[in-house]
């Protein structure tokens, strides 16, 4: 069996997101199960305003929502629940210990594959998983070969995989709530029908 973890702030999920798991389950890899896993703090955003952001049980309802269509995915609220700073390699140690049998795979976007022999416990996470790598287009798959080679020659597997082209972030979603601007052409109707029932990310509003 192969598990995938696909973890984040998810903050909100979005299409980018859900294309990304849709493609590593076409791809090559395969993986018969996805763990989606929202953080409970990303050690690259502590510290960071979160006077918008939404709360760690709406992230997991809006993960919940997002990827409750597609096979073969489950949410997780394992982070969460662990409330602390949310270290990849302590999580896939997790996994390990849920699913000792199976084959690891770690999914990343290309910025994060560019920093990850920074992250905490490098050796160990490339140890313990493969990664697979998620680019947007055919230039970007060229671009962060680099990156991915760098990480094997540090003794990492590493798959590219081409996903759908997605150019907005969740920081540029969550402006545009506030500025009262559609975003269904980003996020997932389902998503979008609880951000704006709960009014979420619309400050002195909650």
């Amino acid at each position: 069996m192969i598990t995938a973890l696909f973890g984040g702030s998810f903050d909100p999920v979005h299409l980018g997101h859900v294309n990304a798991v849709k493609s590593l389950l076409e791809s090559s890899l395969a993986p018969d199960r996805v763990i989606i896993m929202p953080a409970f703090v990303n050690p690259f955003k502590a510290g960071l305003d979160t006077e918008t952001r939404a709360d760690c049980e709406d992230r997991l309802e809006m993960c919940r929502l997002a990827f409750e269509k597609l096979p073969r995915c489950r949410v997780s609220d394992y982070e969460i629940k662990k409330g602390t700073l949310s270290y990849t390699c302590e999580t896939l140690e997790y996994l390990r210990g849920v699913y000792p049998e199976d084959k690891l795979i770690l999914t990343v976007g290309s910025d994060s594959l560019a920093t990850l022999p920074t992250w905490n416990r490098f050796p160990d996470i490339i140890l313990i998983a493969h990664i697979a790598a998620v680019s947007r287009s055919p230039e970007e798959s060229r671009k962060i070969e680099g990156y991915a080679e760098k990480v094997r020659t540090l003794g990492g597997k590493v798959t590219i995989i081409e996903t759908e082209p997605f150019d907005i972030s969740s920081t540029e979603i969550r402006k545009k709530i506030v500025n009262n601007q559609d975003i269904s052409c980003y996020v997932d109707k389902n998503v979008v029908q609880y951000i704006m029932s709960k009014s979420i990310y619309k400050q002195g509003d909650r």
